[in-house]
């Protein structure tokens, strides 16, 4: 079993949004992995019609960005740069509802330096949402990310293959719920499913996860 601990922060901005999340893992073997660790990812999203002042969408796509991201594993030293563009789309109910493209290019430290071997450098697409609803007096939302990785090898020539990620959650707001204070406390369920986790054709893991929220 795996302890995981979030910190996560989004936030819009003059001329654009701002996402990270930090997960903090602890398991509960000393096997060398997650037995305590962090992984990291920040994209700032540049928004071409908040900068320029005018609408720059097309048909269903309101808003196009410019994004510049960055994720970083602790104890494999990975680092990986991820500069791309967001669509924004005009989904009718949705918080928000993106697709984004990006560029995936390791800078990671490698085995030469105690990391996870280094890797040649891919791509990512990945569609992010937020859809909250109300039934009655109670609120909840379905929101999360579905990112695809494009196939690569790594410093010993080894092919790591193109990978799924999902990981949409379904979020009750218990504030709202017990205390009338909205937007504040959340329990809920994430479903992750990885296909080719971290690269290997032979494992697919597919695991439900119980999720507490507290939005400061």
């Amino acid at each position: 079993m795996t302890d995981i601990v979030t910190l996560q922060h989004a936030s819009g901005w003059g001329v654009g949004d701002l996402f990270f999340f930090v997960d903090f893992l602890r398991d509960n073997r000393r096997d060398g992995f997650n037995d305590t660790d962090y992984y990291g990812e920040l994209y700032a999203n540049f928004s071409l019609g908040k900068i320029s002042g005018k609408p720059v969408g097309f048909g269903p796509v309101k808003d196009i960005g410019l994004l510049a991201g960055i994720n970083k594993g602790g104890d494999p030293k990975v680092l990986k740069y991820l500069p791309g563009v967001r669509l924004s789309w005009d989904a009718p109910g949705f918080q928000f509802l993106n697709t984004d493209f990006t560029a995936y290019i390791d800078r990671s430290e490698g085995v030469a330096k105690g990391g996870a071997p280094a890797e040649s450098d891919s791509y990512m697409i990945d569609v992010n949402w937020a859809y909250p609803f109300a039934i009655g007096k109670q609120r909840f939302s379905i929101e999360g990310h579905t990112e695809y990785i494009g196939k690569r090898s790594n410093e010993f020539g080894t092919p790591v293959s193109a990978w799924i990620l999902s990981q949409p959650q379904f979020r009750w707001d218990l504030g709202n719920a017990l205390y009338e204070k909205p937007d504040k406390l959340f329990v809920g369920i994430e479903y992750q499913y990885w296909r080719n986790k971290l690269g290997d054709k032979n494992t697919t893991e597919s695991r439900p996860q119980i999720l507490a929220v507290w939005r400061f």
